[in-house]
């Protein structure tokens, strides 16, 4: 069963976001085509899960697209065009796009609906997603997103420096680094375009 999960950021209620995460995903290329086809059906934001580090760097994203939808300052087509761009530290769509959105090799698929109509429900969004994603249904946490992620990437996505190598572990970072890396993540998207 899959298993989406219905977000509602704080001053922004009336438009609920439906998140649903997947891992090992068979059809990233169709779902990739539907979106350069314009097929208004997978209007979604589909974004490679191993570029997004957590739940509030998701997020953050989200509550500047809607607050840039609902303020006519969008750049990009729509709202959920928008969360993909609102994940760059810089202004160029195109390079957002390649860099966040989904690609036909992508295996982890994050998948964000916002409820702009009141047609778009947790139902509606579960269902169109069981019947189109090819992959399995994990969680939307941190942990699922840790152990998806490719921090390496993410630094360099993000310009931050890798913290200094541990004695005990030289790979893994621990959990202060990354709280540093997502604050610097989250400023870095806060100050673009301002």
């Amino acid at each position: 069963m899959t298993e989406i999960e219905t977000v509602r950021l704080p001053h922004l209620e009336d438009y609920p976001l439906y998140v649903g995460v997947y891992k090992d995903v068979q059809n990233s290329n169709f779902l990739r085509q539907q979106l350069l086809e314009g097929n208004s059906d997978f209007e979604y934001a589909f974004l490679d899960a191993t570029v997004i580090l957590s739940r509030n760097h998701l997020l953050a994203a989200c509550f500047r697209a809607i607050n840039d939808m609902l303020s006519d300052r969008l750049k990009s087509r729509n709202v959920h065009s928008e969360i993909v761009f609102s994940l760059s530290p810089n202004n160029n769509i195109a390079e957002s796009f390649r860099r966040f959105g989904i690609a036909d090799s992508t295996k982890h698929v994050l998948a964000v609906k916002v409820g702009t109509k009141s047609e778009i429900t947790s139902e509606s969004v579960n269902r169109h997603l069981t019947d189109h994603v090819q992959g399995q249904s994990v969680p939307f946490s941190d942990a699922t997103l840790r152990e998806l992620s490719d921090v390496a990437r993410i630094r360099k996505i993000y310009k931050a420096s890798a913290p200094p190598k541990g004695k005990a572990n030289g790979h893994t970072e621990s959990a202060s680094d990354e709280e540093g890396l997502e604050s610097f993540i989250i400023g870095t998207m806060a100050l673009k375009g301002s």
